[in-house]
């Protein structure tokens, strides 16, 4: 072993982070071997002598330690340097013990005393709670009382249908819940003996969904005196759903203001802004017999919508995000910051997986994106009327 392998205290310290950040979470269930041994160093007579000043150092660096452990030495009689006292070995006995090295003595406590709290007062939280560790360690006291209350609250009352709202919980409000609707599905998942995979929030929970909001507009006069003259919808989606219009086209667009840029239209509407959240349109049955057309950005997140809509609507065609279109923008693109990650879209066409592999290896540039409010709009209008014809 050369002076290379010292390990000075902060070494060590630096070790057990990464130790720590790896294994906390078993820690907390009461995994893991104790005590953790670890080898400060080795040298013999001519690796010491070689850097007599480096060691030296390493010596003084651990007989001025005070911490966490018990500190091991050993003398070492050599011909040349004498009879040397050097430290050998650090025995750590708990993770209580490493997390006073690393400055998480709160942290930690707050996790471990939590943890046995919620695993005592229930036993199925057991297995799921060591991987919500940063929510056992960092969260106030009033963050983890609201917490606990609303856990006691769901349990108790599995088939509420109330709305998040109407919880009658002291100090709950809807934004608390709605940024950690991720964490409460899965803990009351687990008191109920559930899989939260493949279940939303509310199922779990017992509450009543919100009404999923999806905004039409009606762009033929005729088909306005369907609906009293409305032009401009926003409704529940299974209420839009069950409308009988007798349209013959419908556009999805996946951005708002392309939609309100629309003009009228004979027999066409025009569903907006719905991102990924096209799979809303699964309900209406009334656009599988009926001319669909989607049109959004030329980017990777814009072609995987284009496949899930198209999976909800096979005879789904695509306007306006071709290789051409994409070329004739080349002044307005802009970066798309985080691209889809597949790499195969399987409901897409062939020109339409040729765009979208060449926009995930860089074809044309690093993450090009065209939006589709910059196409010109004068030259997308005459595209979308000449769909039609």
């Amino acid at each position: 072993m050369t002076t290379r392998s010292l390990q000075f205290p902060d070494s060590v310290r630096e070790a057990l982070r990464r130790r720590y950040a790896r294994q906390k979470r078993h820690w907390l269930a009461g995994d893991g071997e104790w005590p953790l041994e670890i080898t400060l160093g080795h040298l013999n007579e001519s690796e010491a002598a070689r850097q007599i000043k480096y060691v030296r150092t390493w010596i003084d660096a651990w007989q001025q330690w005070h911490g966490n452990g018990t500190l091991a030495w050993q003398e070492r009689c050599w011909r040349k340097l004498g009879t040397q006292r050097l430290p050998y070995r650090l025995q750590i006995d708990s993770p209580d013990d490493v997390a006073a090295w690393l400055g998480e003595t709160n942290s930690w406590r707050s996790a471990r005393e939590r943890y046995s709290r919620l695993s005592t007062r229930w036993p199925l939280l057991v297995d799921c709670l060591p991987r919500h560790f940063d929510m056992l360690a960092g969260y106030s006291d009033v963050d983890f009382e609201r917490l606990e209350s609303l856990l006691v609250w769901l349990y108790a009352h599995p088939g509420s249908n109330l709305y998040p709202r109407q919880l009658p919980i002291d100090g709950l409000d809807s934004k608390w819940l709605e940024n950690r609707q991720g964490l409460v599905a899965e803990l009351v998942a687990a008191l109920r003996g559930m899989d939260s995979a493949g279940t939303d929030f509310y199922q779990i929970c017992g509450l009543h969904p919100l009404p999923r909001l999806i905004r039409m507009r009606i762009l033929d006069p005729v088909l306005r005196d369907h609906v009293g003259g409305l032009s401009d919808i926003t409704a529940p989606a299974d209420d839009i759903a069950t409308l009988t219009l007798p349209a013959q086209c419908a556009y999805i667009v996946e951005n708002l203001q392309t939609g309100l840029a629309f003009d009228e239209l004979p027999s066409a509407v025009v569903f907006m802004g719905l991102g990924y959240g096209v799979d809303q349109l699964a309900q209406f049955k009334w656009l599988n017999d009926i001319r669909c057309i989607y049109w959004g950005d030329i980017d990777t997140h814009g072609f995987a919508i284009l496949n899930r809509a198209r999976s909800y609507l096979p005879h789904l065609k695509s306007l306006l995000m071709d290789e051409k279109t994409l070329l004739n923008h080349k002044n307005l693109w802009v970066e798309e910051k985080q691209q889809h990650s597949a790499a195969f879209l399987p409901n897409l066409t062939d020109e339409e997986q040729s765009v979208y592999c060449g926009l995930k290896n860089h074809k044309w540039g690093q993450n090009v994106r065209l939006e589709q409010e910059r196409i010109n709009w004068s030259e997308a209008w005459n595209c979308v009327q000449k769909i039609l014809t």
